[in-house]
């Protein structure tokens, strides 16, 4: 009577590991830009932030205009205002939207332009515009593309 043997042979352990090695060639390129893809995420998050802010400010200046007489408003702090919308400064759309300059790098470009770039890749950012004292602020987001921030 013959024993039966149980378990793989070191040829099929070997192919096992071929298949797997071939299979890992061509997935790893697909996963491996995750951080282009987050630090992309992470910027348009932060665009909508601004957005979310600047109209939540707008609305709270509305509902109080000795806020805007006073040229700030009471929203989670005091916010600066240009005419009624969220000046474009570090204490106004910044606090709003609470970005961080940990996080991000603020640059005030121009006294009517505020622009939030990522930390690492500089031509990954957007800007919030203010275009007169009391008009409806421009947020210009062509500049996040996968290509600016990979």
């Amino acid at each position: 009577m013959k024993k039966q043997q149980s378990g793989f042979t070191l040829i099929e352990l070997i192919m096992v590991i071929v298949v797997l090695g071939i299979l890992a060639a061509f997935a790893l390129p697909k996963f491996a830009n995750f951080s282009g893809d987050a630090r992309l995420a992470a910027m348009q998050g932060a665009s909508g932030a601004v957005k979310s802010a600047s109209a939540i400010v707008h609305s709270a200046a509305l509902a109080d205009p000795a806020a805007v007489t006073a040229g700030k408003v009471d929203v989670e702090g005091d916010i600066a205002l240009v005419g009624s919308y969220a000046a474009p400064t570090a204490l106004g759309i910044g606090l709003a939207a609470q970005l961080s300059a940990g996080d991000f790098t603020i640059d005030v470009a121009t006294a009517d332009t505020f622009i939030v770039k990522d930390k690492t890749k500089s031509a990954c950012l957007f800007s919030y515009k203010m275009a007169a004292a009391d008009s409806v602020p421009t947020i210009t987001t062509t500049a996040l593309t996968a290509a600016n921030c990979d």
